[in-house]
């Protein structure tokens, strides 16, 4: 079908003998924002580097239309990007790096390669930092950087790890500016998080457990049930106020806090979605 931007029959990851997703079955639709939650471990980073096509399945099938147009037509951002601190490089230099699968013969920037650089450091943000070296900047900067390099890599499927994790509210809003920019580009946009309330504003919600337990629209995925089959009825918590989750990833006291409260999403869901 092509309006599928993934289609996965009875597929199962893993490295090695080890399996991490087991046997799904489900699609992404195309020319849309999916949302791929669930807790730490789930397989959510497995699934992106299969689509991505950096595994191949254990078994199964998975189908990406993306590929047929090449590999580089799909831009991954990935969770952590590792730069030494004794490579002398450049914000530019970084975001530059997104168009070397498009560099002619001589590898050498074209004009085309050039403005592409340049309109993903606007989006970005990032414009005025460009000369600064990379492991200068903070965990927030080195964030953007590395999404204006996705997005200067020409793609119809851009994969997002965690595109919104441990940066500050500022940094969170621009990334999510983009991503919705990139949807109404054309893009289709996959992205894991941990934020429901992120993955209530999505067009798709796929939602794993080590295996996919719901996939569809968020109204239809994140309900209480499906829930509780993913992250276990010992961490799923109903109340008057709503829905909260107590998930690790997002709990460096041991006091619990309410996630809808820094959200850069509040409008989702009110009352019914919190992550703790």
């Amino acid at each position: 079908m092509t309006d599928l931007a993934v289609e996965a029959s009875d597929l199962e990851l893993g490295y090695g003998a080890g399996l991490v997703l087991a046997a799904s079955s489900f699609v992404v639709p195309m020319g849309g924002i999916t949302a791929v939650i669930g807790p730490n471990g789930s397989g959510k980073s497995t699934l992106l580097n299969a689509i991505a096509g950096l595994i191949e399945p254990l078994a199964g099938h998975l189908r990406v239309p993306a590929h047929a147009k090449g590999l580089h037509r799909i831009s991954y951002v990935l969770q952590s990007t590792k730069v030494s601190d004794h490579l002398p490089i450049s914000v530019g230099e970084v975001v530059a790096m997104g168009r070397y699968a498009h560099l002619g013969p001589l590898g050498r920037l074209g004009q085309k390669d050039r403005d592409a650089i340049a309109d993903a450091m606007e989006r970005t943000g990032i414009v005025a930092i460009r000369d600064r070296q990379i492991q200068e900047l903070s965990g927030g900067q080195r964030q953007r950087a590395f999404v204006a390099q996705g997005l200067a890599q020409e793609h119809d499927l851009l994969l997002l790890d965690e595109p919104l994790s441990a940066v500050d509210i500022t940094t969170a809003h621009a990334i999510d500016e983009v991503i919705h920019e990139e949807k109404q580009r054309g893009c289709t946009v996959i992205l894991t998080t941990h934020d429901l309330s992120e993955a209530s504003v999505a067009d798709h919600v796929l939602l794993l457990a080590g295996r996919v337990i719901a996939s569809g629209p968020p109204h239809e995925v994140l309900t209480g049930p499906n829930l509780a089959a993913a992250y276990g009825p010992a961490v799923l918590h109903l109340n008057q106020s709503g829905m909260f989750i107590d998930d690790h990833a997002h709990r460096p006291a041991a006091s619990r806090h309410v996630h809808g409260e820094r959200s850069i999403h509040p409008e989702a869901a009110p009352g019914d979605l919190h992550v703790d």
